[in-house]
């Protein structure tokens, strides 16, 4: 295989076609949140997965899985807790069995904006897919992500 390869040069535009999706849903919720919410996407997603925490086993992420739930590095996702803890919108406290473990809880008012800032997400998202599926090179990636089923935890 070389790199001139017909097949590779068809994966690599699929590959950017499906970053160009991407990228233009995630600028599409970016605005709205922002305009509507001040909100960014990756803030809305931390409370989002924050806030599906639950007091079972297994029910408290560590920073690696926040982190890897939202993609980003841990440092990064740091950063974006302490600015939403500075908010009010997230607290952090020791974990009761582990003195070395830190969780992050959504407070109230980082509920109260997450409830709020939901149907905005969901609007925006529904209208980035709309807005793509009129582009014949990312109409098929449209259709798959409308037919994917979330995974059901276990």
């Amino acid at each position: 295989m070389t790199a001139t390869d017909p097949a590779l040069t068809a994966l690599a535009q699929s590959w950017c076609a499906l970053s160009l999706l991407h990228g233009r849903i995630e600028a599409h919720i970016e605005r709205a949140l922002q305009a509507k919410h001040d909100l960014s996407a990756r803030e809305y997603s931390l409370l989002d997965v924050l806030s599906r925490q639950h007091d079972g086993d297994g029910g408290h992420l560590q920073m690696k899985q926040v982190a890897d739930a939202v993609v980003l590095s841990q440092s990064a996702t740091t950063r974006l807790v302490t600015r939403l803890e500075d908010r009010g919108l997230l607290e952090r406290y020791l974990c009761p069995t582990d003195r070395r473990g830190i969780y992050t809880n959504v407070t109230e008012a980082g509920l109260k904006l997450l409830e709020e800032a939901r149907p905005t997400n969901d609007t925006a998202l529904r209208g980035a897919l709309d807005e793509a599926a009129k582009n014949p090179e990312l109409a098929p990636l449209v259709r798959v992500v409308e037919t994917l089923k979330a995974p059901v935890p276990a």
